[in-house]
């Protein structure tokens, strides 16, 4: 009764072709990545990725691909790809972010999103990462850390609470709701069941309330995105045309996006025949509003001791240490993101600001794999070289003790193809294994173990 109800709706979703949308109803998922271009360029990963195919639609980066579990490959384990459903890259495709923009992702996990944003940002301005459930806002501070974002801030708040404390702070916000998720049907079957049309009204309450905390984070002149995975006009056109009547000091426009059908005269749906499994896509620009008032991150050295001692472990590691903003809290070490372009984090709950070097232990500092994720191999005095085929490598991401040259000794980091993959302590000939416990896995199916 459910899907006679959804499809039903269906045949008056804005823009659709019914025929060719029943066609596609019992096809495959489409899968992708999205290549992490802040550690590899296309064109040097796409010939180690023999799974990979023709480019998606939505996203430069984007590519098809024919093979399923690549959350084990080597490769995804080094950051090097993200894997995407391809029409979620449209989004962010919309949004138009350019180096140095000061960008919200509000409801950022896992993580899609605010990594393809980083890679856009190029390691200039700032990345706003923030989930309201803290168990999934951990796992999109795994993804930030994976992909070497060093520009990032991931918080765990609720919309109406963060938002006005940064009024008129962001040059742009995305705002990827949460939705009924119809266009995960094809990917999700179990989704079809909790479907209802009640489900999908209350959704679209709770992405007004969203939306219009997200409005204040805006400055003039910014740029404001919603999107959605579903189909319904409730939660689409609806929420559209809602905060257009809640908030006139914005106006509608124009996505810019080439593939879909427009809506709203300027607004973009994709259907599955275009290529993914479905997404909705609207852009605003705010006409006027507050300029930031509040007051921004003021920024306080290590005492002399714990700069020196910070200066001494990373010299002791990496060539040329290049990182300059530390922050000691409790016992963790952190490297800012330029704290010229951040804001006062007093009363905010953040999980991670800048990237994560390390912790004080005692007598000594115990390096974090975010100092790992976040450089090149060329970076660090020691390295393991490694390829994606290789058993070792394997062995390595199932978290084995390896034998390594005896003449190594000390702090250094595992390599998959140029990439830094993680950390590793080498005494006596062997490798002690700093691989995360919670990111092991066993072998890449394709490996012959």
């Amino acid at each position: 009764m459910k899907l006679n109800d959804f499809f039903e709706r269906m045949k008056t979703a804005p823009g659709i072709d019914y025929d060719r949308f029943l066609e596609t109803a019992d096809k495959p998922p489409y899968k992708a990545i999205r290549v992490n271009t802040l550690k590899i360029q296309p064109e040097e990963l796409l010939p180690l990725l023999p799974f990979a195919g023709e480019p998606v639609p939505f996203c430069d980066t984007g590519f098809y691909v024919s093979a399923d579990k690549l959350g084990k490959h080597p490769l995804h384990h080094a950051g090097a790809f993200y894997v995407q459903e391809p029409s979620a890259m449209s989004a962010v495709t919309a949004l138009g972010v350019e180096p140095g923009d000061k960008v919200l992702d509000l409801c950022a996990a896992p993580g899609g999103k605010s990594t393809q944003i980083a890679a856009a940002l190029s390691g200039t301005g700032l990345l706003w990462a923030n989930e309201i459930v803290r168990p999934r806002a951990h796992i999109l501070l795994s993804n930030i850390e994976r992909m070497g974002v060093k520009n990032a801030v991931v918080s765990n708040m609720s919309p109406d609470m963060l938002c006005p404390g940064l009024e008129g702070f962001f040059d742009k916000v995305l705002v990827d709701a949460p939705c009924s998720g119809e266009g995960m049907f094809r990917k999700d079957k179990d989704a079809i069941f909790e479907w209802s049309v009640e489900h999908s009204l209350s959704c679209a309450e709770r992405q007004k309330a969203i939306m219009n905390s997200a409005a204040k984070a805006v400055r003039p002149d910014g740029v404001l995105v919603y999107s959605t995975c579903t189909f319904s006009t409730d939660e689409n056109e609806g929420v559209v045309e809602s905060f257009l009547q809640d908030n006139p000091e914005f106006e509608l426009i124009t996505t810019g996006c080439k593939f879909g059908v427009k809506t709203l005269k300027h607004a973009t749906r994709v259907y599955p025949y275009d290529g993914g499994e479905g997404h909705f896509v609207a852009k605003f620009r705010k006409l006027r509003g507050k300029a930031f008032k509040g007051s921004m991150y003021r920024y306080v050295e290590p005492s002399r001791d714990e700069r020196l001692e910070i200066e001494r472990f990373l010299t002791d590691i990496l060539r040329n240490p290049s990182f300059r903003h530390y922050h000691v809290i409790d016992d963790r070490i952190l490297n800012l993101p330029n704290p010229d372009l951040l804001p006062d984090l007093g009363g905010m709950n953040i999980l991670r600001a800048g990237v994560k070097l390390g912790d004080f232990k005692k007598n000594r500092i115990e390096p974090h794999h975010n100092l790992a994720t976040s450089l090149t191999p060329y970076e660090f005095k020691r390295r393991l070289i490694m390829g994606c085929d290789d058993l070792i490598t394997a062995r390595y991401i199932s978290g084995e003790e390896l034998e390594v040259d005896n003449w190594i000794n000390g702090w250094g980091v595992a390599t998959v193809n140029g990439i830094t993959l993680g950390l590793g302590k080498a005494v006596n000939g062997h490798l002690k294994n700093k691989y995360p416990k919670g990111l092991r896995t066993l072998a890449w199916k394709d490996l012959q173990i």
